[in-house]
């Protein structure tokens, strides 16, 4: 663990999504869409997403708490233009980064989980999972599997 762990991310990424039409509902059916997401290293690590056929973009801004080792992990998009509550977490040895935290969705709370694993030079993906049982179960809503672009 250190500051270098999404160090992996920077560059371009096509980006392929399938996300539930419904967060929380596992039957409202899975939409699937394209992105191009550009990540860069600076004091933190930061990426920008775009949804052509979405039409909306996205950022993530990921800081390193030395004193902690760990991460914490801000969406927002263009819809919203907030930062959303961050989701804190870990790579461990296998490389496989898990981040938690609370959030609402359509005015239920939910828990948060954010997976980063398959990463390789060129690969890696990205599922969020909520769950709204105190993380009894979960259900993963969005996955993003990313390519390097050139």
């Amino acid at each position: 663990m250190s500051t270098t762990d999404f160090d992996f991310y920077q560059g371009e990424w096509t980006v392929a999504n399938r996300r539930l039409k419904d967060f929380l509902e596992e039957r409202s059916g899975w939409e699937e869409f394209t992105a191009v997401s550009r990540a860069s290293r600076h004091w933190a690590n930061f990426d920008e997403i775009e949804f052509p056929t979405m039409g909306f973009k996205g950022l993530t801004l990921r800081l390193y708490d030395t004193e902690r080792e760990e991460w914490s992990l801000y969406w927002s998009n263009d819809r919203r233009g907030v930062l959303d509550p961050p989701v804190v977490g870990r790579f461990g040895p296998e490389g496989r980064g898990v981040f938690y935290g609370d959030d609402t969705y359509q005015g239920k709370d939910v828990r948060v989980r954010f997976l980063w694993s398959d990463i390789t030079a060129t690969t890696a993906t990205w599922e969020q999972a909520f769950s709204v049982d105190g993380e009894e179960t979960w259900l993963t809503n969005w996955v993003m599997e990313s390519v390097r672009r050139g």
